[in-house]
């Protein structure tokens, strides 16, 4: 079995002398999907800049794979509205020549937008963006944090089927992020539980029904898990090969 993409034993980190994450055992392998799901303040998006490389843990260590390419979409981009900013020139910052970006928004489901203002950009598109830039990394490693935040219930579908199809053909770890908790079960072949530790870790359908996952987010998840699934099959018995799925322009 080859090494992790990336990995980390006994995580731990502590700001202004509170205790964020304690503990932390976690590995991400080539090809697989993995979600961490958590209450706000679990330390999620802390876990994720620590295994990017982002920040830096106060014990423990993170091990990356030698020259691992990651592709990181954050949460959200703080852009200055007086500065302008097209498209392609937010792409042109990952490098990569003209027709290289140009396949990258189009591969993500918002080519011609090249030209237009970034401030300018739905919700949708803009997430689509944040995507494109980060597939010119040629990444091996595709983090997520949160997203699809913002997006509405059938544009969040919409975006975690583009990233099981990006990891399809590229082969890459995704490690994401999100409070999507029932679209997240369906596209995940692992998800981690946190909060502030890992209280569980497993396949879906072990997660959803451990007791840890339930006291932090109730009883109710299972039935809309299970209607999301019944949904999302039968969106790829209609998404056959060749299928194209709405633009995201239709994202608000």
């Amino acid at each position: 079995m080859s090494a992790p993409l990336v990995s980390a034993k006994e995580l731990g980190v502590t700001l202004g002398g509170h205790p964020v994450l304690r503990g932390v055992d976690i590995a991400v392998e080539a090809g697989e999907i993995v979600t961490i799901v958590g209450p706000n303040g679990s330390g999620k998006s802390t876990l994720l800049r620590l295994l990017i490389g982002a920040e830096r843990a106060s014990t423990g260590e993170v091990r990356r794979a030698p020259g691992l390419r990651i592709g990181y979409v954050p949460q959200r981009l703080a852009i200055d509205h007086t500065m302008p900013l097209t498209v392609a020139r937010f792409l042109g910052l990952a490098g990569g020549g003209r027709e290289e970006r140009e396949h990258a928004l189009q591969r993500v489901g918002i080519a011609g937008l090249g030209g237009r203002q970034m401030i300018d950009l739905s919700g949708g598109q803009l997430q689509r963006a944040l995507l494109a830039h980060a597939l010119l990394h040629r990444p091996q490693l595709l983090v997520l944090d949160e997203a699809a935040q913002g997006l509405d219930q059938p544009g969040v579908a919409r975006f975690y089927r583009l990233i099981e199809e990006l990891r399809a053909e590229m082969g890459c770890g995704v490690l994401m992020v999100s409070h999507d908790l029932h679209v997240v079960m369906s596209a995940s072949d692992r998800v981690i539980c946190l909060n502030g530790h890992v209280c569980c870790e497993g396949t879906p359908t072990v997660v959803s029904a451990a007791p840890e996952y339930r006291a932090l987010f109730g009883f109710g998840t299972e039935g809309a898990l299970a209607l999301y699934r019944h949904e999302h099959d039968h969106a790829h018995a209609e998404g056959a090969p060749g299928h194209h799925h709405h633009p995201a322009d239709a994202e608000a």
